[in-house]
């Protein structure tokens, strides 16, 4: 289920935790995906033609995360 937060700088910003895929992706910016970069083994950043980061797709969640996705929450 997405979840939405506008930051400090009034930037909407949208998390989205599939449980099925243990995948979890942060939109930082709308905007259309020019260049996908795995950042390091299972990270990718997604960036727009100006090399801005739109998002990050962060999979394998649960083997990264400290605390259960509940509790973070």
């Amino acid at each position: 289920m997405p979840q939405s937060k506008t930051t400090g700088n009034n930037i909407k910003m949208k998390i989205e935790f599939d449980p099925m895929a243990d995948a979890m992706y942060i939109q930082l910016a709308e905007g259309d995906v020019a260049k996908t970069e795995e950042v390091k083994p299972g990270m990718m950043f997604d960036y727009d033609a100006a090399g801005n980061v739109l998002g990050i797709e962060v999979l394998y969640v649960s083997k990264r995360a400290e605390l259960p996705l509940k509790q973070a929450a």
